[in-house]
């Protein structure tokens, strides 16, 4: 990439600007992304693949009446954004109509999210190593008479520069940095695996050798696990157990959905057939969960710092999903917010991330207070069984035990379960503490009554 002398919003703004003077379509928009990724590999207690890569990608995006397309480069000289402006408008030009399309938008305003930090975008492949290094002795630490095995992925991106520009004057601007660094351990004979986690914005908030050590903690305590009944238990969810649920609810908050009876917070009513294009009654402003539930999205929060534009350039704003355990809001896109007389500024998704409010227990106080039932570290293989009640399947991994009288009595072998993450905010027995489990999402642990155990599932 050619060095400049121009900050990198005003190196991007630039070649929006020269794009934009190509193009001969009703509506142009640019988007372009300016990123670097870093990523370490590690198995068997060595690194096995390090890696890095830099790219900018310049998308073009034509309208020409009700048709549209895109185009994609990333050289940015005049000829190649000249040609891929061209190649857009030709291929608007084959498009079929698309009867939602909405105009684009103008100027609008952003708020300010300082989420770039610059020692995550300049993390390099030996300060990767050396993280995985103390991962990797502290894990084995844990155990020296046994050789665990430590695997894992270390991955830093930095997004150096997202702008998305239209030829009605808007021009929006973000950068922003993420970490991520997730380890699994397994005991030599194959019977234990533990694992943990860790994402944020900032570099330094990573504690690599804790992740290892928590990690290893889980294998060793997971060996040798019995086989239990399967049926309906209290559940200790940690936060990344919950993490893996939470988030299967996003689509249900869609408005459309929802007011064409599409989702588990539309309103049944019996006997109404609903005409195409009709809106029918929702659960919004009802009760939908625990009283204590407080689900939100905010791109503003501190502990989220999410993008503040989507990828029209619409601004993202706080959203209240659900307050008190009640259904505050649905969401609405700008075809869906017109045709249902909503402001343009209630119209926004998820990009301000996901945060469900905590309480003050920690994972070990929801345990003592349990006489019987099962903690679970994580869950995987999530499949959707019935979109309308938001119900789904998936296999609990790394680290289930049986509690009893207070106490962690054992490990157990993994379960299949079946269960609604929407039913199950109507069973909350205790909220603990909330927890980031990635750059963009924090996640409390819950302890929950009658989870869904369908099954025994016999992988580690």
């Amino acid at each position: 990439m050619a060095t400049t002398s121009m900050n990198p919003r005003e190196e991007l703004e630039a070649i929006a600007r020269r794009a934009l003077s190509f193009a001969t379509a009703d509506e142009t928009r640019v988007s372009i992304r300016n990123d670097s990724v870093g990523q370490t590999r590690f198995a068997g207690g060595e690194i096995t693949t390090s890696g890095a890569s830099t790219d900018r990608t310049v998308t073009i995006t034509s309208t020409i009446g009700r048709q549209q397309a895109s185009a994609s480069t990333n050289v940015t000289d005049d000829e190649s954004l000249r040609r891929t402006v061209d190649l857009a408008e030709r291929l608007a030009r084959l498009s079929p109509e698309d009867p939602e399309l909405l105009p684009g938008l103008g100027p609008q305003e952003y708020a300010t999210i300082p989420a770039y930090d610059p020692r995550t975008a300049e993390l390099n492949a030996e300060q990767r190593a050396t993280a995985v290094a103390g991962l990797i002795a502290a894990a084995k630490a844990v155990d020296p008479s046994q050789d665990l095995f430590v695997a894992g992925y270390l991955e830093a991106n930095a997004n150096h520069g997202r702008l998305v520009a239209n030829s009605k004057g808007l021009m929006a601007f973000h950068a922003d940095t993420e970490v991520s660094l997730s380890n699994t351990v397994r005991t030599p004979d194959g019977t234990g695996s533990g694992w943990a986690s860790a994402g944020a914005r900032e570099w330094g908030r990573i504690d690599a050798p804790a992740l290892g050590r928590r990690a290893a903690q889980k294998a060793v305590a997971s060996r040798n696990p019995v086989a239990i009944e399967p049926g309906r238990y209290t559940v200790v969810l940690e936060p990344q157990a919950v993490a893996d649920l939470i988030p299967l609810l996003l689509g249900a908050f869609n408005a459309r959905t929802a007011e064409e009876g599409r989702s588990p917070f539309s309103r049944r009513v019996a006997g109404q057939t609903l005409e195409p294009g009709q809106p029918g009654p929702t659960l919004l402003g009802e009760k939908i969960a625990d009283e204590r539930v407080i689900l939100y999205s905010d791109p503003t929060d501190p502990d989220i710092r999410g993008t503040p534009f989507d990828g029209e350039g619409l601004p993202t704003r706080r959203r209240v999903w659900v307050e008190n355990g009640m259904l505050k809001n649905l969401m609405y896109n700008r075809f869906w917010a017109q045709r249902r007389g909503i402001p343009l500024s209630e119209v926004g998704g998820f990009g301000g991330g996901l945060k469900m409010a905590g309480g003050t227990q920690s994972v070990d106080e929801l345990i003592a207070s349990t006489p019987r039932g099962i903690l679970v570290t994580r869950n995987w293989y999530i499949r959707s069984l019935d979109q309308r009640t938001a119900s789904y399947t998936g296999l609990t991994r790394d680290g289930t035990f049986l509690i009893e009288d207070g106490k962690i009595a054992r490990s157990v072998k993994n379960f299949r379960w079946n269960e609604s993450p929407l039913l199950m905010l109507n069973r909350i027995m205790a909220i603990g503490q909330a927890e980031r489990v990635s750059a963009g999402m924090v996640m409390p642990s819950l302890k929950v009554s009658d989870f869904n155990f369908a099954s025994i599932s016999e992988a580690v």
